[in-house]
């Protein structure tokens, strides 16, 4: 059963697992649009999200928040600054994933995550 078991493990430790969508919200909110895995990308749904939430508020304590998790200074900024309130009358669903089909090494099925305009 797996009853209180969410999120994908990817083969990977927890440490590496934390790191690597760290990794990829920090790209995802520098570039605006990353390409990765279906997986990946719907998991970074879940971890990104509700960092753009707490960047709505723009408050200190939600920029400290929000700096546990993103550790560039520049794009901490650039989500307060920018992404925050672009999103300020929207209540969820900040990212799209879109689909691109197979990966042409492994047939990984490959998508876009964007921040939605």
């Amino acid at each position: 059963m797996r009853h209180r078991k969410k999120g994908r493990h990817f083969s990977r430790t927890a440490e590496h697992r934390k790191m690597m969508l760290r990794n990829l919200a920090t790209s995802l909110f520098r570039h605006g649009r990353i390409e990765t895995t279906v997986a990946k990308a719907k998991e970074l749904r879940s971890y990104a999200e509700p960092l753009i939430t707490k960047a709505k508020r723009g408050d200190l304590h939600a920029r400290r928040l929000v700096g546990r998790y993103i550790h560039d200074g520049e794009v901490v900024a650039k989500l307060f600054d920018e992404i925050g309130p672009r999103y300020a009358d929207r209540p969820g669903g900040y990212t799209r994933v879109r689909h691109l089909g197979h990966r042409p090494g492994d047939a990984a099925d490959m998508a876009i995550i964007e921040l939605v305009e």
